[in-house]
């Protein structure tokens, strides 16, 4: 049996607007296993981003329980790394500055290489060495993502929070950067906890899909299609297949 990274138990988030209370949460119970890529999929104001924000301690659940291999969230923050749909680049600090600044928000650990660190990590995502001292104003929107996702793999987390980080790309870059997110798993073994609105996307990224249905997840939906995934495989039956049994999900969890 795979090792449990994330486990969630009746969780419950609960905001007070004007008096009157919203639940966000509504008893959700997920876990996520180690070395996987689970994705989120809903429409608006489902309940998908509250869920990445409480995984990442940003967000305090009204009730239930949140463990991170087995221990609280506060045990466990050093491990989450948190990519959102906007880069949030510094504008003023270079590509390999910007990844530089995790270590000199959190010490670096006595020994480490991180100029070796930041070259490697900034290889991985696909960046050459003429780009490292490139400002954000001179990178496109690709090239911001790919240096976020890079900034945020520096610390070697065990877990990567994506907030729907490619929705404002065209489909033909989005698709590298599905990719991109394949081969981090592939080689670093991370778990990634991913929010979309794109069916195709979860499909081709995921593991396995947690459809949203009323602050709950309505049905977990394993995503068998071969492993490692090629791009050939959005256009084989099993994957139009796989596209109309989340969407048929999708509606009826929306109407639930």
């Amino acid at each position: 049996m795979a090792q449990t990274e994330i486990e969630c138990q009746a969780l419950e988030v609960v905001f007070a607007n004007r008096g009157n209370k919203q639940t966000i949460l509504d008893g959700l119970d997920l876990t996520v296993p180690a070395g996987q890529i689970v994705t989120l999929l809903g429409p608006s104001g489902c309940g998908k981003s509250t869920l990445l924000r409480v995984v990442a301690g940003l967000t305090k659940p009204t009730s239930g329980s949140l463990c991170i291999e087995g221990k609280s969230i506060r045990e466990n923050q050093h491990k989450l790394a948190f990519v959102f749909q906007e880069s949030a680049l510094l504008p003023w600090r270079s590509v390999y500055q910007n990844v530089r600044l995790p270590w000199e928000i959190r010490k670096a650990p006595a020994g480490f290489d991180l100029d070796s660190a930041i070259q490697n990590v900034l290889e991985l995502v696909g960046f050459k060495p003429n780009d490292w001292n490139k400002k954000p104003h001179q990178l496109s929107g690709g090239m911001k993502m790919r240096a976020s996702i890079a900034r945020a793999l520096i610390t070697k987390p065990d877990i990567l929070l994506l907030d729907e980080p490619f929705a404002a790309l065209d489909d033909m870059l989005r698709s590298k950067l599905n990719d991109l997110l394949l081969k981090i798993v592939e080689q670093t073994h991370t778990t990634m906890l991913f929010v979309t609105h794109n069916i195709a996307e979860a499909i081709y990224l995921s593991h396995s899909i947690a459809v949203f249905s009323q602050g709950k997840i309505g049905e977990r939906i394993d995503v068998d299609l071969p492993t490692p995934r090629q791009a050939s495989v959005r256009s084989s039956p099993e994957f139009a297949a796989m596209y109309g049994r989340v969407s048929e999900s999708l509606a009826r969890n929306a109407s639930a």
